[in-house]
């Protein structure tokens, strides 16, 4: 039940500057938009089990986007199963390996696999690219390292902007007439991002990634959506409370990774082996922000949902 109300707790919040891809004026009850479809790409964020659990807490809550789905009433299952949600854990936008140094296909290789079984877009898809975060902690990692400066880092993290660009630019070439896109929340906000004490790096990095993604589709107003997830992830950050939770500091699972995990290193909590008795002893996981160091509990998700369905149902 909580979940719920939290899930429309959300619908008052406008973001602070979307440019032009959120500026045209809201939907109609001439106009509004009912998808036939909904077509997902991304990384763990969007991952609906693709690939075999989701990055979050492993419970009979959902992700994100099929909580969008079901505000719609559009059926929504991971590709896995026959269903059109292709994002897969660690995936980056186009460049391999993924984030835990394996074969995650990336966005572009996800649309390329819809494409080839569907040829195209219809005008009834709702189409929603989410990615970043995995492009982020691959160059943040070869910064900590010093394999790469501050100055390639930001560099490289605007050009994965401008790829994600791409791609969406690409799906509206076959077909796509509704584009949502979401980019990375600022991982500084996360427990591993403040545990590297290198935040304004990180913020930088979200911030220019986020930046090459809306300055390259400026233009692309009429087909397209930008939600923010940073701004959003920020608020909860800073007032917990305010969105139900009591922790926006703490990862709740415990299931450590012996592998690469979410690419943060060997050895670390990785939320895709996280179930409702791998958590903090007599923490009620629903009351914290993090599942593992890098991706949300349910309840962000929650959050998230109500937001993104509030933008596009106004916008379409």
């Amino acid at each position: 039940m909580a979940f719920q109300w939290m899930r429309r707790a959300l619908v008052a919040l406008a973001p602070a500057a979307l440019l032009a891809l959120a500026a045209c004026g809201s939907g109609t009850i001439e106009s509004q938009f009912q998808p036939a479809r909904i077509v997902v790409f991304g990384d763990g964020l969007s991952d609906m089990g693709n690939t075999g659990t989701r990055y979050n807490v492993n419970d009979s809550t959902a992700m994100w986007v099929k909580l969008v789905a079901l505000d719609y009433g559009v059926a929504l299952d991971k590709s896995a199963a026959g269903g059109t949600d292709y994002a897969t854990g660690n995936a980056r936008v186009t460049l391999t390996p993924d984030a835990a140094g394996n074969g995650a296909p990336t966005v572009k290789a996800q649309i390329d696999s819809f494409l080839a079984a569907n040829g195209s877009f219809n005008t009834g898809d709702l189409v929603i690219l989410e990615a970043g975060i995995s492009d982020l902690v691959v160059q943040m990692q070869a910064y900590r390292s010093g394999a790469i400066t501050s100055d390639q880092l930001i560099a490289n993290a605007r050009q994965a902007g401008q790829d994600l660009a791409a791609q969406a630019k690409r799906v509206e070439a076959s077909g796509a007439t509704h584009i949502v896109l979401v980019g990375p929340y600022d991982l500084s906000k996360t427990p591993w991002g403040i545990g590297t004490n290198q935040q304004g790096v990180l913020t930088s990095a979200t911030t220019a990634f986020n930046t090459g993604l809306l300055v390259d589709l400026v233009n692309e107003g009429n087909n397209m959506l930008y939600v923010d997830a940073a701004l959003l992830f920020n608020l909860m950050a800073g007032t917990p409370t305010a969105y139900g939770m009591q922790d926006s500091t703490t990862a709740v699972c415990t299931s450590v990774d012996p592998g690469p995990g979410i690419g943060i290193g060997a050895g670390q909590v990785n939320s895709a082996l996280c179930t409702s008795s791998t958590i903090l002893s007599g923490a009620n996981y629903s009351f914290y922000m993090w599942a593992d160091s890098v991706y949300p509990t349910p309840t962000p998700h929650s959050q998230l949902a109500s937001y993104a369905f509030s933008r596009i149902h106004s916008r379409w």
